[in-house]
């Protein structure tokens, strides 16, 4: 596993993804983008797309993806719902069918502080969207991923890994909802998946990573109230955005990085911020908790993972 502190990667919290792929060729690469019709996603498939990768957009409304890339020629959309396990099913069935090399996996859809609502059969549904979802996908598209041209799994986590670690007395809140709990075990999740990922994709030559983008104003924030992002400091009295906040090529920047960088050719496993490997912290510093990057934990959620979703490397 790649040691958790920076590397001094000469970027920083205003990189952009033009910045990252400025001598980047990605022509005849393969990348898949989930949640790619806004926001992050969006300036992701953009990104990828303008430095000559294919990009497939998987999303839940492709009629809004179709009116967002209609000036781009190497997009292609297909539908997922990361909340439905039939949705990811079916979309991996039909990559798997077309025999295509994938060369990025970026699990970059999610869902933040939504009141509570339940998926499938009663899963929180900020868990089973933002982790579960991605688990699955992931998985059922390995055969593809381990194809040998060195694949990247990018997963988007954020600083609300900090609001919970895995809670695993009561992973689904069926003994008493709370959002930013909820979002924030999540966001764990998307880390500890990073890690162990990583631990068996290495010997496939497939590493994964996990991102912290920033803060950035995107549709993300659709489910809080005005009150609510003044009272934590992300809008001001008149409803400006804080100036702190990054603009979307600022915040797509660091998933594009761990996707593409020569840098990272030989690391994996490891919390991403600003474009570089995170150190570990306790404080209010930046950087990662040790829970979300702690191995033990990592496994413990993959296996609860696969009993959830009855699916695994090893039982495809």
């Amino acid at each position: 596993m790649t040691a958790q502190q920076p590397i001094g990667s000469g970027y920083g919290a205003d990189t952009t993804t033009t910045d990252v792929l400025a001598d980047v060729d990605l022509t005849g690469k393969l990348a898949v983008v989930t949640g790619a019709s806004s926001g992050l996603g969006l300036a992701t498939a953009h990104a990828l797309g303008d430095a000559g990768a294919t990009v497939i957009a998987a999303v839940r409304r492709p009629e809004t993806a179709a009116q967002a890339f209609a000036q781009a020629d190497r997009v292609e959309i297909r539908p997922l719902d990361l909340a439905d396990q039939a949705s990811v099913h079916a979309f991996a069935d039909e990559f798997l069918a077309s025999g295509r090399e994938l060369d990025m996996l970026i699990n970059n859809a999610g869902v933040m502080l939504l009141p509570e609502t339940r998926v499938g059969p009663g899963w929180e549904a900020q868990f089973a969207t933002n982790h579960l979802g991605h688990y699955t996908l992931t998985n059922r598209l390995w055969p593809a991923l381990t194809s040998g041209r060195g694949a990247r799994v990018v997963s988007l986590s954020s600083f609300g890994h900090r609001y919970s670690a895995m809670r695993w007395d009561d992973v689904m809140f069926k003994a008493g909802y709370d959002k930013i709990l909820a979002y924030g075990q999540a966001k764990t999740a998307n880390a500890l998946f990073a890690v162990h990922l990583d631990t068996l994709g290495r010997e496939h030559n497939v590493r994964a990573f996990a991102v912290h983008p920033g803060g950035i104003m995107t549709s993300l924030q659709r489910h809080m109230s005005q009150e609510e992002m003044r009272a934590v400091g992300w809008v001001d009295d008149q409803g400006n955005t804080a100036s702190s906040f990054k603009t979307p090529a600022q915040g797509a920047a660091t998933q594009v990085w761990a996707a593409t960088s020569p840098k990272l050719a030989d690391a994996g496993g490891v919390y991403l911020q600003d474009c570089d490997i995170a150190p570990i912290v306790e404080d209010d510093a930046p950087g990662v908790r040790p829970y979300a990057v702690d191995p033990e934990e990592a496994g413990r959620l993959w296996a609860l993972s696969a009993q959830l979703t009855e699916v695994g490397l090893t039982s495809r």
